[in-house]
């Protein structure tokens, strides 16, 4: 092989570096190496099976892609333990201090119980897209412990789920002053936890989580696969419950499909109440705007609120984005945008609509597969074929949004309840193939 796996992996730590916090880095990436490669196949070695899990949970995406980007003939990335004195020497240097430097983010948080008291109902906007998570939340602030326990909330990145869960937080500590409330994401958890078994205080570790009357875990979706976690996540669980204590959950995706998840924590979390946050529609994203001009003491015609509404329909995030970038034009002139200024003000900012030919994906997936990319319009019972196809269906109407009949149209003539059990089919697998899981994510890496 030519090339310099050393050098190769100091490039891509730097990349990682830049995109992560420190302390993230320095928990996750400290004395990690690429050990080798083989036939593209990069082999990223770990101290130990608690960083191989999270790394495959959380960074896999972005060590792949950050690899793929620097390594062309990139086909894969795997992990494999080894020995930490073995890759102590490749490692770069981490900054120890990096640990204890606090985010100006962080500035607000309560070092007590972990919350932020900017996250109040007060502030948080109710809509069609979260008023049954807002419900929910608002019973359980009335008698914690006894209503939905645990509640389980779920949805995209930028819904206001962390809002929502800290809320509840903010909420019951003023209600009830003598409970004990703790915020903290499933990395936190993790590496408490490991840390605990480390250093032989797996008992302290357990006495610290089980005397609060409310935990908060953030994040949740990243316990797949991470079986001791799960475990002792499992016991937690269990301990509260019987307690009539409170415990809340949030991720990005439903239980049942967080990939490797033991099935007594999904019967545990559908016990309780599981509910989503959706995508704001046009009238809560209309609200959210007032809210946030009001807050901002700014006035904007109703014709420009309602062209924001209509034009950036992603989440709450990217709302309150583009509404940051008017609001700064707005500060700059001194007077007000026209709605010519603001179309073209969003124009360049707006989350651009995926876009790819139906041909282009038919063949990064082939490719992908190892397959002529003709197969996959042909009318063939082979396995691999049938599966690729069904790869190619799924993203189409998942990634790419095309219509069931055209996508049956374009692929052979299929008709449009086949394209539907194929999308359906990927779907249910998802469930119970992390395999497959991981294999989307690699072709997905390659739409970019």
């Amino acid at each position: 092989m030519n090339m310099n796996t050393k050098q190769l992996w100091k490039n891509c730590l730097a990349e990682i570096e830049s995109g992560i916090s420190k302390a993230n880095f320095s928990t996750w990436f400290k004395n990690t190496s690429i050990v080798k490669e083989d036939t593209g196949v990069v082999y990223i070695g770990v101290p130990n099976e608690f960083v191989r899990d999270w790394l495959i949970n959380k960074y896999h995406r972005l060590i792949t892609k950050t690899i793929a980007d620097a390594y062309e003939n990139m086909r894969a990335v795997e992990y494999t333990i080894i020995k930490t004195e073995t890759i102590k020497q490749e490692a770069p240097a981490v900054n120890e201090t990096a640990e204890k430097e606090l985010p100006l983010r962080d500035l607000y948080i309560n070092p007590e119980d972990n919350l932020n008291p900017r996250y109040r109902f007060n502030s948080f906007i109710v809509g069609t897209f979260n008023e049954l998570a807002y419900a929910a939340a608002q019973a359980i602030i009335e008698s914690p412990g006894t209503k939905y326990n645990p509640f389980f909330v779920y949805g995209g990145t930028g819904l206001g789920k962390t809002h929502l869960i800290q809320a509840i937080g903010n909420s019951i500590k003023d209600k009830y002053p003598n409970k004990k409330v703790h915020y903290l994401t499933l990395e936190k958890f993790a590496t408490d936890f490991i840390n605990s078994l480390q250093s032989n205080k797996a008992n302290s570790f357990k006495e610290k989580y089980r005397k609060y009357d409310l935990l908060i875990i953030d994040d949740i979706q990243f316990i797949g696969k991470m079986e001791k976690i799960q475990e002792e996540l499992f016991h937690t669980f269990n301990t509260f419950h019987e307690n009539n204590k409170q415990i809340v959950f949030s991720s990005d995706k439903h239980p049942n499909y967080i990939p490797e998840l033991a099935d007594r924590l999904k019967s545990r979390f559908a016990a309780g109440m599981i509910v989503d946050i959706s995508e704001p529609e046009y009238e809560s994203r209309l609200a959210i705007l007032k809210v946030k001009l009001r807050e901002l003491n700014i006035e904007l015609g109703e014709d420009l609120i309602e062209y924001v509404a209509g034009a950036v329909q992603g989440n709450v995030r990217e709302l309150e984005g583009s509404l940051n970038l008017i609001v700064c034009q707005y500060r700059l002139k001194n007077k007000p945008l026209s709605l010519a200024e603001v179309k073209n003000l969003l124009k360049n900012n707006m989350r651009p609509k995926k876009n790819m030919a139906i041909k282009d994906v038919v063949k990064i997936v082939s490719e992908y597969y190892k397959l002529e990319e003709a197969s996959v319009y042909e009318k063939t019972r082979k396995k691999e074929i049938v599966k690729a196809r069904q790869v190619v269906m799924y993203l189409l109407r998942e990634d790419f949004n095309v219509s069931y009949p055209l996508i049956g149209q374009k692929l052979g003539g299929k008709d449009h309840t086949t394209v539907i059990h194929s999308c359906l089919k990927i779907k249910t697998d998802l469930k119970n193939d992390p395999q497959l899981l991981q294999e989307l994510e690699q072709i997905r890496i390659m739409f970019k």
